[in-house]
């Protein structure tokens, strides 16, 4: 019988090339772009060059990385549904429930009640245009079933708990809201708009969010041609 963590890497795998099929951008370029992921996600040991590491900054950038790993795809990549994806997906090196997440800013946590795999973190002050408000969304945070990964101090119903960046929030899963359909494990980040009366936006909706990549300081999407990682890094304390 195989380890479990070849059993994952071969279900996330299955998923990556799941996500190849509807990826809307030129064949070549998805293509392309879901082979590293399924070089990197074979043997991440071997790639561990091709990483961006949690809690490193990218040059000046006001966020720190929020994981671990490969970042698979970016914000704006077009799937063949027709709806464009509203952050970055980081497939983790570790097994299920083992790539820590982090706060990638200062802000205040919320957990609605109903959450099994996500938190959101308010940021009252944009720290790129500092008149607005953001909200940081984090979620996958739990395995196929539900069973949450995410730290026991945010529990669900957790509401305006103040926490720094580099605080741990859990760590990486494959929860898509469907125990039968378990999405490739890694972490979703975006940042999502605030409504004007302090509430977050629908992050489903592209136009409700942020491109994250100068807020991390790492390329847009479009410009992906190879692995991105972190441009004069300040490593993780």
């Amino acid at each position: 019988m195989r380890p479990p963590h070849v059993i994952i890497l071969t279900v996330v795998v299955g998923v990556g090339l799941g996500v190849a099929w509807y990826f809307g951008r030129p064949v070549v370029s998805a293509a392309a772009r879901v082979a590293r992921l399924r070089a990197y996600l074979a043997a991440p040991a071997a790639h561990a060059d091709w990483e961006i590491r949690a809690g490193e900054r990218c040059g000046d950038a006001p966020f720190i990385v929020p994981t671990s790993g490969y970042l698979g795809f970016g914000y704006g990549d077009l799937w063949r549904s027709g709806q464009r994806h509203q952050g970055f997906d980081i497939f983790g090196p570790a097994g299920l429930g083992q790539s820590p997440v982090i706060a990638a800013y200062d802000g205040y946590l919320t957990r609605l009640p109903d959450w099994k795999s996500t938190v959101i973190i308010r940021v009252p002050h944009d720290p790129l245009q500092p008149a607005r408000q953001i909200w940081n969304y984090y979620t996958h945070l739990a395995d196929a079933q539900g069973n949450a990964f995410i730290s026991p101090d945010f529990p669900p119903g957790a509401h305006e708990q103040f926490v720094p960046a580099g605080t741990l929030l859990g760590y990486q899963g494959n929860y898509s809201g469907q125990a039968s359909a378990p999405v490739g494990m890694h972490l979703h980040f975006s940042i999502v708009k605030d409504d004007g009366s302090g509430q977050f936006l629908n992050e489903l909706r592209l136009e409700n969010t942020l491109d994250p990549s100068p807020y991390l300081g790492l390329p847009a999407a479009d410009d992906w041609p190879q692995p991105i990682t972190c441009a004069n890094a300040t490593p993780a304390p």
